[in-house]
C-alpha cells in the first residue's frame, strides 16, 4: 500500500526528522514507487527549481536591483572604490559595479540548458540519493555536475558584457598592481572570474531555496507527482 503524506505531517517531519537519516518506513515508501515515478518526480522538482532561479537572477535587475545578490567590488578592493569617490570618480565606480551586475544577469540564462542536461543524465541511484540525502542534496548534485562547465560558459559572456563599458581592463590592471604589493587577494585580480563566481554562488543559493521549499511542502507545490515522490521521501 502506498503511503500518503498530508501537508501537516510533511511540515512536522521536515522540522523533526533530519532527511539524512533514512528510516525503514521511508526506504519502504520509496521502494513502493516505480523507477519512472522517482525519476519523473525528481526531474519535475529540479526543473521547477532551476526555472525559478534562472528567471529570477537572469532578469534585468536580478542582481543589480536585489540587495541579496547585488555584486559589490571584492572586499579587498573596496578601498579602491573609496579612493575613486574621494577624488570625484564615483561615477566610474558606479559604472564598474553596474557592469559587473549586468554581466551576471546576462550569463545566468545560459545555465538552464546545462542544468537540465544534468537532470537528464541522472541515474536512478542518484535520484533516490537526492530524495533521501538531505535538504540540499539536489543543490550539491548540481554543484558537482555543473559548476565547472558553467564557469567555462559564464566567463566569455561576462567578459563580453564588461568589455562593452571598457572597465574590465582598467580594473584588472589596477587590481593586478595592488596584488603585486599584497594589497588584494590573487583571486580578486581578475574581474571576469570574480563576477562569474558570484553569479554561480547566487544561482546555487536560489536553487537551494527552491529545493527546501519543495521538500518542506510538496503538497503546496501544486502537483500530484511532487506530492507522491517527495511525500514518500519525507515519510
Amino acid at each position: 500500500m502506498r503511503i500518503r503524506v498530508g501537508l501537516l505531517a510533511a511540515s512536522l517531519l521536515a522540522f523533526t526528522l533530519p532527511l539524512t537519516l533514512v528510516s525503514p518506513a521511508c526506504a519502504g515508501a520509496l521502494d513502493l514507487l516505480s523507477n519512472a515515478d522517482v525519476s519523473a518526480g525528481l526531474k519535475e522538482a529540479l526543473s521547477k527549481g532551476t526555472g525559478v532561479a534562472v528567471a529570477q537572477l537572469g532578469a534585468t535587475d536580478g542582481f543589480l536591483g536585489n540587495p541579496r545578490f547585488r555584486i559589490p567590488l571584492p572586499p579587498t578592493v573596496a578601498k579602491l572604490e573609496s579612493g575613486l569617490r574621494m577624488f570625484g570618480m564615483g561615477a566610474q565606480a558606479d559604472e564598474l559595479i553596474t557592469a559587473m551586475n549586468r554581466a551576471a544577469e546576462a550569463a545566468v540564462p545560459e545555465a538552464k540548458t546545462l542544468l537540465l542536461d544534468s537532470v537528464k543524465k541522472m541515474s536512478l541511484e542518484d535520484a533516490k540519493g537526492i530524495l533521501t540525502g538531505g535538504n540540499d542534496a539536489a543543490t550539491q548534485y548540481f554543484k558537482r555536475t555543473t559548476q565547472a562547465p558553467l564557469m567555462e560558459k559564464f566567463l566569455p559572456i561576462v567578459r563580453q558584457a564588461t568589455a562593452k563599458l571598457g572597465v574590465a581592463q582598467s580594473y584588472n590592471q589596477l587590481a593586478g598592481k595592488a596584488a603585486s604589493f599584497g594589497l588584494v587577494k590573487a583571486e580578486d585580480v581578475n574581474l571576469e572570474q570574480y563576477v562569474a563566481s558570484k553569479a554561480l554562488d547566487s544561482l546555487y543559493t536560489v536553487i537551494g531555496e527552491q529545493e527546501q521549499a519543495i521538500r518542506q511542502d510538496p503538497v503546496g507545490q501544486g502537483t500530484k507527482l511532487l506530492t507522491k515522490v517527495f511525500g514518500a521521501a519525507l515519510n
